[in-house]
């Protein structure tokens, strides 16, 4: 891991609208992963998807996570 691969992004959380900034890690690709919304808890579903020759990042959340069981 390097740190140019590290980035911040600030989300709307989901399930109860406010704002959270989530860490990122492009250098494991693309990714499907569940992280906590700082201010109320829940679970936000993020999907990463990381495009080396454009040099881009696609950061998908949502709050629906059924798709895990």
């Amino acid at each position: 891991m390097h740190e140019e691969d590290l980035n911040s992004v600030v989300v709307r959380c989901p399930h109860c609208g406010k704002t959270t900034a989530l860490d990122i890690d492009t250098s494991a690709g693309n990714q499907d992963y569940q992280d906590e919304c700082a201010a109320c808890g829940d679970l936000i579903h993020v999907q990463l998807q990381v495009d080396e020759m454009n040099q881009k990042t696609r950061v998908r959340i949502d709050g629906n996570d059924e798709q895990f069981y």
